[in-house]
């Protein structure tokens, strides 16, 4: 099921008097806040905050959201996550959210009765990410997210194909 609002990160503490948030993250890129004037305090999009502003400082995302002007104010929204709305974000081609390939199945790209299994997670150590593959045989296969590799995703059919390199599927 596609949910219509996903988390932006969670607010860890105040910075500063004026009630600037300190939030951690859950996005890729601490430039993908600066898209959105409207953030949500619930998964549902009920309860809307207005964006004031936003910078980045050390890995962290600090925000001024309306109604948050005091340090009092900004200690006792600690701990609680943030959301977007999906339809609000813009994606660059060949950039999905984690929580939609999460779950796909898998297929081989040059034969495509050839099942491998479901995408299980995905890592993010540095240049490229990684997707974890539960494969029939309950082992866990690695998979580098790179052009050589990854032939094509469709989040909405939930179906990805790739090239398996040789030696990925050794133990």
């Amino acid at each position: 099921m596609i949910q219509d609002y996903l988390e932006i990160g969670r607010i860890v503490g105040a910075h500063g008097l004026q009630g600037e948030l300190r939030v951690n993250p859950s996005c890729d890129s601490l430039g993908f806040f600066r898209q959105f004037d409207t953030l949500y305090y619930d998964a549902q999009g009920t309860k809307p905050v207005r964006v004031v502003g936003m910078r980045e400082h050390k890995r962290l995302a600090l925000l001024r959201l309306e109604g948050v002007e005091t340090v009092e104010a900004a200690q006792l929204l600690r701990n609680r996550r943030l959301f977007f709305r999906r339809a609000d974000a813009a994606l660059e081609e060949g950039q999905y959210f984690i929580v939609d390939l999460i779950g796909c199945e898998v297929y081989d790209a040059n034969d495509s009765a050839l099942y491998y299994g479901k995408l299980s997670d995905v890592s993010q150590p540095g240049a490229n990410d990684v997707w974890h593959i539960k494969m029939n045989d309950g082992r866990e296969v690695l998979i580098p997210v790179i052009d050589d590799v990854v032939k094509r995703v469709d989040t909405k059919s939930r179906r990805v194909e790739i090239v398996m390199l040789d030696g990925l599927l050794e133990l």
